[in-house]
């Protein structure tokens, strides 16, 4: 019986080495396959995607959802909410840009309000919450990113005045035109009650610190587009004539 000890250790510790190989061998295909997974999702750069998109690179794991959460622990994604991610900078290489991710988060939209305006130089301050305008009901989500608010405008107000803008990597994102920037600040700016055009002038040059740039011409078109939907006409003509004196 002591003659078959040895030969049994011997055993029991060429089992343990062949395991330790085994795992050794299973860590690294793991991190070859993670890094191929990252090397995939860096082509998106700062566009959101989706949970379906994020399924299709992901293909051959059974839990997406066990996957997504891995990812976002280990700092290679960011979840913007339930649903929709992005990659993190430090694996992009590009920083996530809010008017896009706004876009993205809840629509059809268009970046809008006091964030467009400082976005245009027009006003000073710095915002810290991105409004955007939609046509489906007002929503408002927390995210990594800061704060996104959508107010509900009708459609015939929705469809005026916005363009394609692109952020600082090239990618597009829709915004509003100056002028509709402000028609929408009219519009759904909280108690905003004024009898007059010097009123109107005071709110915009005093209250708001609006700087026009005789450079970038504010398109009066569009203010007389969003008079015609007949929410806030008087104000939103007392408007055009403010921004009209100030181009004279």
């Amino acid at each position: 019986m002591d003659s078959k000890r040895p030969k049994l250790a011997l055993d029991n510790n060429g089992k343990i080495h062949e395991n330790l190989r085994s795992k050794s061998k299973q860590s690294r295909l793991t991190m070859q396959k993670h890094s191929i997974i990252v090397k995939r999702l860096s082509r998106f750069g700062a566009v959101p995607f989706s949970s379906a998109i994020l399924g299709a690179e992901l293909g051959s794991y059974s839990s997406i959802a066990d996957k997504s959460a891995a990812l976002v622990s280990d700092g290679t994604l960011v979840r913007i909410r339930r649903g929709l991610f992005c990659v993190s900078p430090e694996v992009s290489g590009q920083r996530l840009a809010c008017g896009l991710v706004a876009n993205h988060l809840y629509g059809p939209s268009y970046v809008s309000l006091e964030w467009a305006l400082a976005r245009y130089g027009m006003i000073p301050e710095r915002v810290a919450v991105v409004g955007s305008v939609c046509m489906k009901r007002a929503k408002s989500f927390v995210t990594p990113l800061g704060r996104f608010e959508y107010h509900k405008v009708p459609a015939a107000h929705f469809v005026h005045g916005f363009t394609s803008v692109q952020d600082e990597n090239g990618n597009v994102f829709m915004m509003a035109t100056p002028a509709k920037a402000l028609c929408d600040l009219v519009m759904l700016r909280p108690n905003l009650r004024m009898n007059s055009r010097e009123a109107m002038r005071a709110f915009l040059f005093d209250d708001m610190r609006l700087s026009l740039d005789h450079d970038r011409k504010i398109d009066l078109s569009v203010v007389r587009d969003c008079i015609t939907t007949g929410r806030k006409a008087r104000l939103l003509e007392w408007l055009g004539e403010v921004i009209e004196d100030e181009a004279v």
